[in-house]
């Protein structure tokens, strides 16, 4: 089945490879979209420029969520679910193609795609490094032409029918969303799932950062949020330490107390715990008798804290003489 019409979109033709089933899907803001794509160049070769199938895994996005290549949203909503397109787009609708391709290739090799990038919009950036990194972008971002979409569309879901990823919620969704992953981090706590519990605590310090980077830092609402992060930070460390991820817990706990937690006896402990962990006894000392001064209900937990690291650190002291010992003696015979 190949039928070829014009969408009512300027500088776009569909060809309908595969008939769909159902209706046309009704996209609102937060509905999801799966779908696998391929990008061609309009040339004799048809030459493929990216595929989804060679990362293994669909394309989705969000719809009102400032996706780049707006036009990907007008194509997809054309589409019934099972239906595969092929999409001509003229360069008015394809400018962006390198951007948005760049962002998806970092991601499918496990990178951050804003990597390097100032706090400006994706022209700007590329004003300011003159390249994405990659050849075949970098043509395509000197000359803008006509590019070719193959789309299969799997399904779209309303906002409420899956489980939204934070970067996607709201403001009042990312609010509702904390003290929920905060209550299941702890429930997962007391069943020993260090890492699940992790986890959620590291999701909804997310939520609560993506909204901070919308106040103006130190000001009330900042504050407020910083006051919510905290709690969690510190939950997540203790998951840390029972995983043994001694480094990352001194630098939470480090970046914690640099900024306005100073007297966070809470924060110094467990620093203390991982400093004495990786064999750092004098940072671990200091900031156990730090934690005594600051919260002296904790003095009997410090006391014993510093009891162990002795011993510890004495039997280290030992192990460490009988290994090195025979470093200083003739070998036998001279």
């Amino acid at each position: 089945m190949e039928e070829t019409y014009l969408l009512n979109v300027e500088g776009v033709k569909k060809k309908i490879l595969h008939g769909g089933q159902g209706e046309l899907p009704k996209l609102q803001d937060g509905s999801k979209i799966t779908f696998h794509f391929q990008t061609l160049k309009d040339d004799f070769e048809r030459t493929v420029i990216d595929d989804s199938r060679k990362a293994g895994i669909p394309m989705e996005i969000i719809v009102g969520k400032m996706f780049k290549l707006e036009i990907w949203e007008t194509l997809l909503s054309s589409m019934r679910a099972g239906e595969v397109a092929e999409f001509w787009c003229d360069a008015i609708h394809t400018g962006m193609y390198a951007l948005v391709s760049r962002g998806m290739r970092r991601i499918a090799e496990g990178r951050d795609p804003l990597e390097g990038q100032k706090h400006r919009c994706g022209m700007g950036n590329m004003f300011d490094y003159h390249s994405t990194g990659y050849d075949d972008l970098d043509e395509l971002q000197r000359t803008p032409q006509p590019l070719i979409f193959i789309m299969e569309l799997f399904r779209v879901e309303e906002p409420s029918a899956y489980k939204r990823d934070t970067w996607a919620m709201s403001k009042e969704e990312k609010l509702a969303a904390v003290p929920m992953l905060h209550s299941e981090g702890n429930r997962l706590v007391l069943r020993k799932e260090f890492g699940q519990a992790a986890e959620k605590y590291q999701e909804a310090v997310i939520c609560l950062r993506n909204l901070q980077a919308k106040e103006k830092p130190w000001e009330d609402g900042w504050l407020k949020l910083e006051s919510l992060v905290t709690p969690l930070v510190l939950n997540y460390c203790q998951c840390q330490l029972e995983l043994g991820e001694y480094y990352e817990v001194l630098e939470h706990t480090t970046e914690l107390l640099q900024k306005h937690n100073a007297d966070n006896a809470k924060a110094y402990f467990k620093r203390a715990k991982a400093h004495a962990a990786v064999w750092n006894e004098r940072e671990a000392r200091e900031d156990f008798l730090r934690v005594a001064h600051l919260d002296p209900s904790m003095a009997a937990a410090v006391k014993k804290e510093l009891k162990q690291l002795g011993e510890r650190m004495r039997k280290k002291h030992m192990e460490d003489r009988k290994r090195y010992q025979g470093l200083f003696q003739p070998p036998q015979g001279l």
